[in-house]
């Protein structure tokens, strides 16, 4: 029996129609498990959200039946398929075969251990591929391609697998995110007290774990997939639902690539738990668990790096960093990176007041403000962390320059909270804010 399976979730023809009804059946299960036991995804058939179906099957009264999530699903795996199925590799983004960087990308990529790197700049620069870009060249520079005998095609073949998963639509969750935390990880893979004992396998996995962190993101987040019935959370009982849809999808391309099929079956193996391991770790709801076990390592003085398991630990900590650095950016990056989530949140919050759900924390735009956010975030998620980060490096440079940021950053978002309490004041006495008293806003809002 012959099958021409195109690549990239690709077109299914057998000679009898019988038979490709049954394979077509075949692949309805999105789970699809491997020889190492680890339940992968395979890539197309868990996509955005199409929010054009969530409005038509409210309006008929179809929302959380079976029958309305059959169709929806169905359709969902049908549309993102056929977007995948435009081609194998983007023509524009070959030229990283060879090499063939434009001038002012190869300078950025010798810098890219700066903390000052600029990731919208250099994603212009590569025409949208900065993701796989940044990884092929990260590849190169820690000997990884050497070390593990790895196929330059079949790894660029991988990557862009990667980097169209992610949803361009998303304001934050992109691809351009995942290329920020990836080059954030690059950074503190460096840092001395972490560098010293790291394996070409611990590299990698950093690596991979970050490029692949929120791969197939849908733009929103863990409570709206719950209260909407996503098949998502019921697939993963409502626990890191996110976070486990992601690890799966990563663990599909690697297996759909062959990247990694050259090695032991063992040494696939304890790749693919280790990644899940790590890409789970990014679950915010975990935030405390991380934190407390991370201080009590520290306050006595007991970690052990040259244990792989201590290692691993560093590595999920080291990622969940990257995953949150933005507020410890420069302020014109940062305050970019603020604008984007906050506006995948308020288009959350507007989607579930259309549909009469109850909006989610932070996603109300009349009431969450950018400002009182991001404050939030600083205050109680971002500054404990990297606190614990810094007192485990040791007040490196990186550290000290990421500690500074976020203080300088968390002063210039509370200025703007004042000067909107009294812009909000004055509005309350005038009734409308004048067009000299927005301007001086818009000034003193810049840096």
């Amino acid at each position: 029996m012959s099958c021409l399976m195109v690549e990239r979730c690709g077109e299914i023809s057998f000679d009898s129609p019988d038979q490709n009804a049954k394979c077509v059946r075949m692949l309805g299960d999105a789970r699809v498990r491997g020889q190492t036991g680890v339940l992968s995804e395979r890539r197309g058939s868990y996509p955005f959200i199409d929010f054009r179906l969530l409005n038509n099957s409210t309006l008929s009264g179809e929302i959380g039946t079976k029958k309305k999530v059959k169709r929806l699903l169905s359709f969902q795996r049908y549309f993102h398929a056929s977007r995948l199925l435009r081609g194998i590799v983007p023509q524009a983004s070959l030229y990283l075969l060879d090499e063939d960087y434009l001038g002012q990308a190869r300078h950025m990529l010798s810098k890219v251990g700066m903390w000052d790197f600029d990731i919208f700049l250099f994603d212009r620069l590569t025409n949208g591929n900065s993701l796989v870009t940044l990884l092929c060249h990260l590849f190169n520079v820690h000997g990884l391609i050497h070390h593990f005998q790895l196929d330059m095609v079949t790894l660029h073949r991988f990557l862009v697998m990667v980097q169209e998963d992610y949803h361009s639509q998303n304001p934050y969750h992109n691809a351009v995110h995942a290329a920020d935390v990836t080059q954030a990880m690059h950074c503190y893979l460096r840092e001395p007290k972490l560098a010293n004992f790291l394996t070409p396998s611990d590299i990698m996995l950093g690596l991979l774990a970050a490029a692949a962190h929120d791969v197939d993101h849908p733009g929103v987040n863990q409570p709206f997939l719950i209260k909407t019935k996503h098949h998502l959370a019921s697939l993963y009982q409502n626990v890191s639902v996110l976070e486990n849809h992601h690890w799966r999808s990563m663990i599909g391309m690697l297996r759909e690539s062959r990247l990694l099929a050259h090695l032991p079956k063992e040494v696939t193996q304890d790749i693919e738990q280790q990644l899940g391991s790590l890409i789970l770790a990014t679950d915010i709801n975990r935030q405390n668990e991380f934190l407390i076990r991370l201080k009590s390592h520290l306050d006595n003085q007991d970690l052990r790096l040259e244990d792989a398991q201590d290692r691993h630990f560093m590595l999920q900590i080291a990622l969940k960093c990257a995953d949150i650095c933005n507020p410890c950016r420069l302020w014109d990056l940062s305050k970019q990176w603020s604008e984007r989530v906050c506006e995948e949140f308020y288009r959350q919050g507007d989607l579930e007041q259309k549909f009469e759900l109850e909006i989610s924390p932070l996603c109300n735009q009349q009431k969450d403000t950018i400002p009182s956010i991001q404050i939030g975030f600083m205050t109680y998620i971002v500054e404990p962390l990297f606190e614990r980060w810094a007192q485990f490096t040791g007040d490196t440079p990186l550290s000290e320059n990421m500690l500074n940021h976020l203080r300088r950053n968390k002063a210039k978002w509370r200025s703007l909270l004042h000067k909107q309490h009294s812009s909000s004041r004055s509005n309350d006495h005038s009734g409308q804010v004048t067009g000299s008293q927005e301007q001086t806003l818009n000034e003193e809002e810049t840096p």
